[in-house]
């Protein structure tokens, strides 16, 4: 499958899915290009101190901050940019490159770098077959990507080629085997339910999206099951970084009640009328998941295994030469 830069965010229509059915890599581009103009306000992403915190503290959580700046930095599956712009916000890298399968996302993450004033590569391209030399970055990161790519095992080998000896890779945002199974159906469930109780007549107006716009949000949501290709056992995800030839690889886990609110709340968010919920709704969302997110990681992680949490995070380096 070839991406079609010309492409660009067309609306998803049945056939589209019907054709990327049974083929991964253009469901990617059809799904992903359908959401890179809304991808960032549906992920709630900004590029200001709360992405940044967030983006700087995924990256030491599981790499610690030794060897900052990074010279040279690469994000596979870049989507808008958020994870690589971000870090460099907060001082993790220097120059930054991106590639994505979506030329739609390509084009919103090099639009927003150039909006903060940076000047980053981007590159539609597979991260099966990355397009630069052997040895030419630092650093290697991606976020909520690896669940994407069909086969893991050549990606990573990939990502061990394009780094330099030393160089590290961080990927983040990983879904678990357990929390995903909890998430979605969560996720399902607030959808399904959403959006029927705001097409009842008395809350039809002010919370109900048009019914055009539901049945193209349905049918890019039934390419998920295409697109979502993998779920994470830590252990297991550690070992496919070995087996690529990486050293000193670490994973840790994150979200655990944060997740189980998070997922409803963004569900809730894309089955309603946009504008409908508010600057009250965004802080009480942002809070609520803050203070989750500090009971998991501060009290929860003690007690609770590791795979039962939602996201995974997984480090580690290319051997140095000699």
């Amino acid at each position: 499958m070839t991406p079609d830069p010309a492409r660009g965010s067309a609306p998803v229509t049945a056939e589209d899915v019907a054709a990327a059915w049974d083929d991964p890599k253009l469901a990617n581009v059809l799904y992903h290009d359908w959401e890179a103009a809304t991808y960032d306000e549906k992920w709630s992403i900004s590029y200001d101190e709360r992405c940044i915190d967030y983006a700087r503290d995924r990256f030491t959580h599981v790499a610690g901050s030794a060897g900052w700046p990074y010279g040279d930095a690469l994000e596979i599956g870049c989507g808008t940019g958020f994870f690589l712009l971000n870090l460099k916000q907060a001082g993790v890298l220097d120059r930054g490159h991106v590639t994505d399968l979506s030329p739609g996302m390509v084009e919103v993450a090099v639009r927003n770098a150039r909006g903060l004033g940076f000047e980053v590569e981007g590159r539609v391209a597979d991260a099966e077959s990355i397009p630069y030399d052997d040895d030419s970055f630092d650093l290697v990161v991606g976020h909520a990507v690896l669940h994407h790519i069909p086969d893991l095992d050549v990606a990573m080998r990939e990502v061990l080629r394009v780094l330099r000896p030393g160089g590290r890779f961080v990927f983040a945002g990983e879904p678990t085997e357990k929390g995903d199974w909890v998430a979605r159906r969560l996720s399902r469930l607030t959808w399904w339910t959403a959006s029927r109780v705001t097409h009842l007549a008395p809350l039809r107006e002010r919370w109900a999206r048009p019914q055009a716009e539901l049945d193209e949000s349905s049918r890019a949501a039934a390419l998920e099951s295409v697109v979502d290709i993998h779920t994470f056992d830590p252990d297991r995800l550690a070992a496919l970084c070995l087996r690529a030839g990486a050293v000193d690889v670490r994973t840790v886990t994150e979200e655990l009640t944060a997740s189980w609110f998070g997922w409803p709340v963004r569900t809730f968010e894309a089955a309603v009328r946009p504008g409908a919920l508010g600057w009250r709704w965004a802080m009480f969302a942002y809070k609520g998941w803050m203070r989750l997110s500090w009971l998991d990681e501060h009290v929860l992680a003690r007690v609770v295994p590791d795979e039962l949490f939602y996201n995974v995070c997984v480090t580690g380096t290319k051997p140095a030469a000699g």
